[in-house]
């Protein structure tokens, strides 16, 4: 049993429809979600399940993803196995995520370019996100130069492509994970590349929009100092309109 993860092949589809395949108490899996779990420092999705035409709707409360299954949590009573139900996730949050995961990536890219320094951490929040990097100096002057280029690249508008690849020939790529802990599970044979075009390409399962501009602006809101050669940014993003 496998669930079809939607979200992987177009991260701008809201709504589909499927079977529930297996009921664990107050969770369900389905045969394909649009609901993405969670993972990689990304927010799991929001959103409702109904059945039964729309008389019995459900909130999704939790998500966990064991093995190739997608589990959804929910509010209620669960449906039986074989049950057809309609899966809608709350547009604005993922597309806020969205987003933010590619701030995160053209962050992660541009220190890269400039710096040559790994990713040690990260994670995405609703209304910010952060990010750390294995680097010794980060004074006002590499933040505001940061700043600075990310922007750059975001008014450059480059586009962004998803696609996959044999994990042989995915880590034949230099630098394709950014990471200083390698976390793609050996047993994955496909490897989910997410590439900013000009810019950045890395080994990714999250979701994210289809061109740099549409993330808005980008501004360092804070910095902390997590180590000797660990320092933490912290960001915000601005409108697009705004640009």
């Amino acid at each position: 049993m496998k669930t079809k993860l939607l979200y992987h092949t177009n991260s701008f589809t809201y709504e589909c429809t499927a079977t529930v395949v297996a009921v664990e108490g107050d969770e369900i899996a389905l045969d394909a979600t649009v609901f993405y779990p969670g993972g990689g420092g990304q927010m799991a999705d929001r959103g409702v399940i109904t059945w039964n035409g729309g008389h019995y709707q459900a909130n999704v409360i939790a998500m966990n993803k064991r093995n190739d299954i997608v589990w959804h949590t929910i509010d209620c009573p669960p449906p039986t196995i074989g049950t057809e139900v309609v899966g809608t996730i709350d547009w604005d949050f993922r597309y806020q995520m969205m987003r933010t995961h590619t701030a995160l990536h053209i962050l992660c890219g541009t220190i890269w370019q400039e710096f040559g320094v790994q990713v040690t951490g990260g994670q995405m929040y609703p209304d910010r996100a952060r990010m750390d990097f294995a680097m010794e100096n980060l004074d006002r002057e590499r933040i505001a130069y940061i700043e600075k280029k990310v922007n750059e690249a975001v008014k450059a508008d480059y586009p962004i492509r998803v696609y996959s690849l044999p994990r042989e020939k995915a880590f034949a790529i230099p630098d394709l994970v950014r990471t200083k802990i390698n976390l793609l599970p050996p047993e994955i044979e496909e490897v989910r590349i997410v590439e900013i075009v000009g810019l950045d390409l890395q080994a990714d399962g999250g979701t994210h929009v289809r061109h740099t501009r549409e993330v808005g602006g980008i501004k360092i809101t804070k910095t902390e100092n997590k180590g000797r050669i660990n320092k933490r940014l912290e960001i915000v993003l601005k409108d697009p309109e705004d640009l």
